[in-house]
């Protein structure tokens, strides 16, 4: 899913008027959105933080010092682990990484939803859904009957 596709899906999830105008730069594509009052803002992390803000939901960034932090360290894993991993090594690593990490915990920061929740989710959906797709796709549907005749 593209950075802009995400934000805007953010944008709707946090009960913000479509408006914000997104654009990418760069190889890597990354995300700067167009404000009306004042600079640009880029990247994923900031202008999702940004919007949270605009939305009045700052308990999504996190209500103690610690539980922000938390916040913030997930929101750095997104875009530095997360992102631009599509080795199949690499994603099982992540993938089983992360499922140790949550074994005791309800969301990322332990109890509380969060923009990292938001983010994570987003940024792994692109590796999950096809997981998805091949468990519960039978396996008719995966081959032609001519593969099972022409033998």
């Amino acid at each position: 899913m593209a950075a802009a596709a995400e934000l805007k899906l953010l944008e709707k999830s946090l009960g913000l008027s479509k408006g914000n105008k997104y654009s990418a730069q760069g190889e890597r594509q990354i995300p700067v959105l167009q404000t009306n009052n004042g600079p640009s803002l880029t990247g994923l992390t900031t202008i999702a933080t940004h919007l949270v803000k605009e939305a009045n939901k700052e308990y999504l960034l996190g209500s103690t010092a610690e539980e922000k932090a938390t916040v913030q360290q997930w929101l750095e894993y997104r875009v530095t682990r997360v992102d631009g991993h599509s080795n199949k090594e690499d994603i099982h690593t992540l993938l089983k990484d992360l499922n140790l990490y949550l074994e005791d915990k309800v969301y990322l920061t332990g109890y509380n939803f969060t923009l990292a929740d938001i983010l994570l989710y987003y940024g792994l959906h692109r590796f999950i859904c096809p997981l998805v797709w091949l468990l519960i796709t039978p396996v008719t549907q995966c081959f032609s009957s001519s593969d099972f005749t022409s033998r």
